[in-house]
């Protein structure tokens, strides 16, 4: 029987991985061993980036509600207790989007949740 020999695959391996590298600074996008470990590396990175992407714009969208709750004398805390009471269903991004674009509407949300108060 014939002998098996792995270059080919080794080789196949290797270039998809020095083909992520490509880019990377020095001897990480041309020496496999460490574009190996940069790319293990920034593969981390980016599982872990977009669960935090996740979370930072949630973050962004509860303070520009806050701002514009601020404007109108009642806390986010309160405002968003309000809004369940009223059974009004918005998520905070369209909530964010309608406290930037639209300010009178979002003035409406905030006297529809005081009134449910």
């Amino acid at each position: 029987m014939a002998r098996v020999k792995g270059a080919i695959m080794t080789r196949k391996r290797r270039k998809k991985i020095l083909k992520l590298a490509k880019g990377y600074w020095g001897g990480k996008s041309r020496l496999f061993r460490t574009a190996n470990q940069a790319v293990m590396k920034s593969l981390a990175y980016s599982y872990v980036g977009r669960k935090h992407k996740k979370r930072d714009f949630r973050s962004l969208w509860i303070t520009r509600i806050s701002a514009g709750c601020k404007m109108n004398g009642i806390n986010y805390s309160t405002f968003i207790n309000g809004l369940k009471k009223a059974e009004i269903t918005l998520n905070r991004k369209m909530l964010s989007e309608l406290a930037i674009s639209d300010a009178q509407a979002f003035t409406s949300l905030v006297e529809k949740a005081k009134a449910a108060l």
